[in-house]
């Protein structure tokens, strides 16, 4: 069984100080396969340290060297992508075919960010326009400084691409700090840095859990900016600690994203849409289209649509091929689901299917992909985030009430407009408060355009140019010609 003991400090391998060990889990097998330190807030004085020496020197590296570093990365993660796809699926759990796309989503993204870091050089000490005679101003882009970085257990390499690749990018040197759920594939990204020459200090990786490393890493003085990835109650709690010396924030925090179904649908597209939403990855995700808003003279034929397509799912090995849907990551996370299920019982909530409509597998953290009609706006189910394979659903008469009820809630990170029409779908989708609209389309996530979310989803966005500035302090030299 393999033991993760050791962090990546200022380019080598360092025994952890911590004393305490986490289970790592293949919840399909529901096997212990490795074990993982707790850390220690030692480990992450000495991480910061490190990061902080190394931060004049790679700031004045350049964008253009920068950004071969991050090509680098996105080599060494294609010729590693099988292997990774694999201990993926081992780790988190999800499928053969959802591992892929999160390897290639990784790649793309450090793809983009070294572009984006060899441009940044023509940028700097560009001349602002003014007004007033005799006068010149120049603009430059620094790096925010040390940067820690934390990320969730639903999508690693993913989440890590989108926080290490800007800042590297930016020149910013940092402290990444993994779900201690899925510590395993992140490891490689220590050994690529090490692979590729990567100066020491640049990249810190270290594992553990909120108490060991989470919580000492958000508070710590020399840290400038701390990106945070995960559930409200933890990133509020980052807020919070981050407060204290007044440093940078960055949060994606949840959400509860609606899916808008208008009357010139075609109810059986919108039924494979409505699928890839919320049963990706076992609906662990943070985006997922939970809420299904849909006209009423097309609920009959939706939820008929639905009901054959999640009949049609096959729930397995994450490693066979046939398998459509994995199991839930964790234990944890399969309790946390079950608790919404007995809610809806509760509730009475009526159900087009869920678990009493099939047979799961014997082993494996797995829970029927599950569907309600009906639901009330007032249902604890349709207001809170659930993060796992349950969809609500809720008809209405008109356009205007659709609009409302999508945009009636706490979060505002994403939602999806399906229609006859895609300008007609565009239409709605500008009235909608959410960072990411899609119209007629799976969710289609690029490295060129943002994420991030309104209201209670975060704070800043990522991916795009938007993820890049979220590294970059702006600075201007004003004086006489």
């Amino acid at each position: 069984m393999q033991r993760l003991d050791h962090h990546y400090i200022d380019g080598r391998w360092v025994a952890s100080r911590g004393t305490r060990w986490l289970p790592v889990f293949n919840p399909f097998r529901e096997q212990v396969i490795a074990e993982v330190t707790a850390g220690d807030p030692a480990d992450v004085d000495d991480a910061v340290a490190a990061a902080r020496r190394a931060l004049p020197a790679w700031q004045a590296l350049g964008g253009a060297e920068r950004g071969q570093y991050l090509d680098a990365f996105a080599d060494a993660l294609t010729r590693r992508r099988e292997a990774l796809i694999r201990l993926s699926c081992t780790n988190n759990g999800k499928v053969l075919a959802e591992a892929g796309i999160d390897l290639d989503d990784a790649i793309a993204c450090y793809r983009y960010y070294a572009g984006q870091a060899q441009a940044l050089d023509a940028r700097q000490g560009q001349s602002v326009a003014l007004e007033m005679q005799g006068v010149e101003a120049r603009c430059y882009f620094d790096p925010a400084g040390v940067v820690g970085l934390i990320t969730p257990w639903n999508f690693p390499l993913v989440t890590s691409a989108w926080k290490l690749a800007p800042a590297l990018a930016a020149g910013c040197t940092a402290v990444l700090k993994p779900s201690e759920v899925t510590p395993l594939p992140e490891q490689a990204l220590a050994e690529i840095a090490t692979e590729i020459g990567l100066p020491a200090g640049v990249l810190n990786l270290l594992h553990g859990d909120g108490e060991g490393i989470g919580a000492p890493l958000t508070a710590h003085r020399d840290v400038d900016k701390v990106s945070f990835t995960g559930s409200n109650r933890v990133g509020e709690a980052v807020m919070r600690a981050a407060s204290e010396g007044s440093r940078g924030v960055s949060l994606e925090l949840g959400g509860k994203s609606p899916i808008v179904v208008l009357d010139d649908a075609d109810p059986e597209q919108a039924a494979d849409w409505i699928m890839a939403g919320i049963y990706f990855n076992a609906g662990q995700i943070c985006s997922a289209t939970s809420r299904l808003i849909v006209d009423t003279g097309l609920a009959d034929a939706v939820y008929a649509a639905l009901a054959s397509r999640i009949d049609a799912l096959r729930l397995g090995d994450p490693l066979d091929e046939a398998s459509d849907m994995g199991p839930l990551t964790s234990e944890r996370q399969r309790e946390a689901v079950k608790a919404y299920l007995a809610i809806a019982e509760q509730e009475g909530l009526s159900a087009v299917r869920d678990g009493g409509d099939r047979r799961l597998p014997e082993q494996g953290y797995f829970l029927a992909p599950t569907l309600y009609r009906d639901v009330p706006a007032t249902s604890r189910l349709w207001q809170e985030e659930i993060f796992g394979p349950v969809l609500c659903g809720h008809s209405v008469t008109t356009e205007a009430e659709a609009i409302e009820l999508a945009n009636a809630s706490d979060f505002g990170l994403a939602a999806t407009v399906i229609s006859g029409d895609p300008d007609h779908a565009k239409r709605v989708g500008r009235q909608l408060r959410a960072g990411s609209i899609w119209y007629n389309s799976e969710q289609l996530v690029l490295p060129q355009t943002g994420w991030g979310g309104f209201k209670r989803s975060g704070i800043g966005r990522e991916l795009g140019p938007w993820g890049l500035s979220a590294y970059l302090e702006v600075k201007h030299i004003v004086g006489p010609l």
